[in-house]
């Protein structure tokens, strides 16, 4: 399994760098961040910094969306990057959220997220692109290669994203709404004539470390609380579509909104904020990672068990640094096992047999 964290591009941006650059020394595969513009600093200037301070990591957006930049332009910065620093890019992308609330927008329809993909893929992946009547391409982009992962909930995004995704990003890590989703986005790829199993898994949610403890265990609640309240803006769309009644979407995503009120973006993704006292203590459970290791390695275990490819981990709360060595220590290690560098022969076996004896 590969893991990624998800940062906020809170300034100082130096400050993302450096944990961009721990999360590669810890084992970690992707550095994602936020992309909304007001609320956090550009990404894609982050990004560049990101990877010329580390070796191997892949960055992107967790998520960005066609409304806030042309598409052309988006594909530029993707090719752009690729160029520079050999295709360690990948695209998340989605109808937009705070992005676009923020700024008295809207979502885009499924049909633009479907126009979009059909311009960025192109055009960053060294091909052309028909663009508002024109064809075009990037002359100096032929090598360039972006993935592009779909961030999906409501059962129409989940059979686009096994349409035309490369990848599908789940942004909560409940396995019974995990094995759900993505049984729906596999099912779809097969309709259209992909393989089910081309599509790359990946679910994102916060983790958080305690020591076992009731008291590390409630306090650990309440740094992720905020992470509820998020998914809970993409279950209320979904709900307003669909209704509340399970048929369309598990009622286990859909019923804890039932509380919901205002939303402040002004303290999206951030620990504390008081918008988000309607998420209760069990979704927070089933919905992130709170625990000692070995409850997380339970987890993620089963969460692989479901196809789950890549745990993506926010670190939007006051432990950063604890939850990244906790799992570069702990954690990816025991889900990752190196191979021995040395298998018994059949002398050693016999000589470990007698000392038992």
């Amino acid at each position: 399994m590969d893991f990624g964290i998800v940062l906020q591009n809170d300034p100082p941006a130096w400050r993302v760098v450096d944990l961009a650059q721990r999360a590669e020394n810890y084992g970690f595969s992707h550095v994602w961040t936020f992309d909304s513009h007001l609320l956090w600093q550009e990404p894609f200037v982050v990004y560049s910094q990101i990877l010329a301070a580390t070796h191997r990591v892949t960055v992107g957006p967790m998520v960005t969306n066609p409304a806030t930049r042309d598409w052309t332009v988006t594909a530029s910065l993707f090719a752009t990057l690729n160029h520079m620093f050999g295709n360690r890019t990948v695209c998340g992308i989605g109808r937009g959220d705070s992005a676009v609330r923020v700024i008295n927008g809207k979502p885009v329809t499924l049909a633009e997220l479907r126009a979009a993909i059909g311009v960025i893929r192109p055009l960053a992946n060294g091909q052309a692109a028909d663009y508002k009547g024109n064809q075009l391409r990037f002359a100096w982009g032929e090598q360039s290669r972006l993935p592009i992962w779909v961030g999906a909930y409501g059962p129409r995004m989940l059979a686009l994203t096994g349409e035309i995704a490369d990848g599908f990003i789940l942004q909560l890590a409940d396995p019974d709404i995990t094995a759900w989703s993505i049984r729906a986005v596999r099912e779809a790829a097969a309709s259209a004539g992909r393989d089910p199993e081309s599509i790359t898994i990946c679910v994102a949610a916060p983790a958080y470390v305690t020591d076992g403890s009731a008291g590390g265990l409630a306090w650990g609640r309440d740094q992720c609380r905020w992470f509820g309240g998020m998914v809970g803006n993409h279950v209320a769309d979904i709900v307003a579509r669909y209704g509340a009644d399970g048929a369309a979407v598990p009622k286990a995503l859909s019923d804890y909104i039932a509380g919901r009120g205002s939303y402040d973006y002004n303290s999206h993704g951030k620990a504390g904020n008081a918008h988000t006292d309607f998420v209760p203590d069990e979704v927070i459970d089933r919905f992130c990672l709170i625990g000692p290791p070995a409850a997380q390695v339970e987890r993620l275990e089963q969460l692989r068990s479901l196809g789950v490819d890549q745990f993506a981990l926010y670190l939007q709360h006051d432990a950063k640094d604890a939850t990244l060595a906790a799992y570069g220590e702990t954690i990816i290690p025991r889900i990752n096992l190196r191979p021995t560098a040395q298998t018994a022969g059949p002398a050693q076996q016999r000589s470990l047999v007698e000392v038992d004896r």
